[in-house]
C-alpha cells in the first residue's frame, strides 16, 4: 500500500488542523493504521493509531483529549484532528500502516510496514 499524507500548514497555538492520509489499494479496512510524529532533533514517536474497522483509538498521553483519530474505508483515507495546538506539537506528522500488526505493538514504529512521505505542522505560540 501507498500512503499520503496532508493538511500540515502553520497554525497559531490553540487552533486546529486536520491531517488526511489517502492509501491506495483495495484493502485499506485490512491496514491498522497509526500517526506519529518527529519534532526537529529529535525521535519519532507515537501519536494516535486506530483499528481495522475504526471501533477502537489509542493516543499518547500528550495528545489525548486534544487529537481525534479517525478513518473512512469506503474512501481509504485515515484523518488525524487536531485541536488545541500547542508549540510543542510542531512536528513533521507521518502515517503508518500494517496489515498484521496487533493493536499491543500500536506504539512501536518497527511495527508498521508501510509509511507515507510525512506533512509538516508548525504551531507559533
Amino acid at each position: 500500500v501507498q500512503l499520503q499524507a496532508s493538511g500540515g500548514g502553520l497554525v497559531q497555538a490553540g487552533g486546529s488542523l486536520r491531517l488526511s492520509c489517502a492509501a491506495s489499494g483495495r484493502t485499506f479496512s485490512s491496514y491498522f493504521m497509526g500517526w506519529f510524529r518527529q519534532a526537529p532533533g529529535k525521535e519519532r514517536e507515537f501519536v494516535a493509531a486506530i483499528s481495522r474497522s475504526g471501533g477502537r483509538t489509542y493516543y499518547s498521553d500528550s495528545v489525548k483529549g486534544r487529537f481525534t483519530i479517525s478513518r473512512d474505508n469506503a474512501k481509504n483515507t485515515v484523518y488525524l484532528q487536531m485541536n488545541s495546538l500547542k508549540p510543542e506539537d510542531t512536528a513533521v506528522y507521518y502515517c503508518a500502516a500494517d496489515p498484521t500488526l496487533h493493536s499491543d505493538y500500536r506504539e512501536r514504529i518497527g511495527e508498521y510496514h508501510y509509511w507515507g512521505q510525512g506533512t509538516l505542522v508548525t504551531v507559533s505560540s
